[in-house]
């Protein structure tokens, strides 16, 4: 059964920093593509970074570029988003994501993690 349990959110204030962590188990990790996804309340789903199965190529939405940072750990079967410079409209639920192909629709979620930023 495959798993992805994200952790790590909370209420900060804006500036501060968050780090997100997504566990993930249930499928050959180093084989699969990771992103993270967040939803604001009224909002659709939006994509905001992406990591390759090896890890060496990472993509940005421009809203987060320079401040988020995707990484993964292979040996713990770990997705991380280090989230600086936070702003009030980052507050939403963050999700991680797991594909296997390059492109297309991902296809095992997380339940996400609410990130509340306060100004």
């Amino acid at each position: 059964q495959v798993q992805l349990v994200e952790s790590g959110g909370g209420l900060v204030q804006a500036g501060a920093s968050l780090r997100l962590s997504c566990a993930v188990s249930g499928l050959l990790f180093s084989s699969y593509r990771l992103g993270w996804f967040r939803q604001a309340p009224g909002k659709e789903r939006e994509w905001i970074a992406s990591i390759t199965d090896s890890g060496v190529t990472t993509r940005y939405a421009d809203s987060v570029k320079g401040r988020f940072t995707i990484s993964r750990d292979t040996t713990k079967n770990m997705v991380y988003l280090q989230m600086n410079s936070l702003k009030p409209e980052d507050t939403a639920v963050y999700y991680c994501a797991a594909r296997r192909s390059p492109s297309g629709a991902y296809e095992y979620w997380g339940k996400g993690t609410q990130v509340t930023v306060s100004s």
